[in-house]
């Protein structure tokens, strides 16, 4: 029993004394009016999209590396086979030949698909972005006013920076870096 008492001690409970902890901030104390709770959680949402967006982007990159490195190790097995003049092809190495090349079609449209995906997503992706500025200009005219006025000389001074291009490339322009239009392997 002596044990008991000394465990709820220990963890800060009390023995029907009503004394309020000094360190516990209690809401009705709060100056926070519903409207800055409101914005606070629209901006908590914003962040996890934000967050959610750069995931499905890395999945997408993800995809596009490993389809790429299929393609190229299919391509250089295919180059070994083609190196062989046909009068020294077995008929196994003509059909494997024929096999290479329709895995690499079927790879190539499979990565056709993916850069659709992503070209989807991002215009998807700006029509809720319009949506939400929209909807947060009528909910928060005021704050979006003084917000507006900041990101119109972000946006004005972003030409400028050039030391960071990871952050304005979309995922279509990733992907087309990666291993896309500009690749060696298409």
């Amino acid at each position: 029993m002596e044990e008991e008492g000394k465990c709820s001690q220990q963890h800060g409970a009390t023995d029907g004394a009503t004394e309020k902890p000094k360190d516990v901030v209690s809401m009705a104390d709060s100056t926070v009016t519903v409207e800055d709770i409101e914005g606070e959680l629209f901006k908590i949402e914003r962040i996890r999209d934000v967050l959610v967006r750069r995931e499905s982007e890395l999945r997408y990159m993800m995809d596009d590396i490993q389809l790429c490195k299929e393609i190229t190790r299919l391509k250089k097995e295919l180059q070994k086979l083609v190196s062989i003049p046909d009068k020294d092809k077995s008929m196994e190495d003509r059909q494997r030949e024929d096999e290479l090349l329709l895995q690499i079609n079927k790879l190539v449209e499979t990565r056709d698909f993916l850069v659709d995906d992503v070209e989807f997503e991002r215009l998807r992706e700006r029509e809720e972005d319009r949506e939400m500025a929209a909807f947060l200009q009528s909910k928060f005219p005021k704050a979006m006013a003084t917000k507006g006025a900041l990101q119109d000389q972000t946006v004005a001074s972003k030409p400028q920076q050039t030391s960071a291009p990871f952050l304005t490339k979309t995922g279509l322009t990733l992907l087309k870096d990666c291993c896309g239009f500009t690749c060696s392997i298409m």
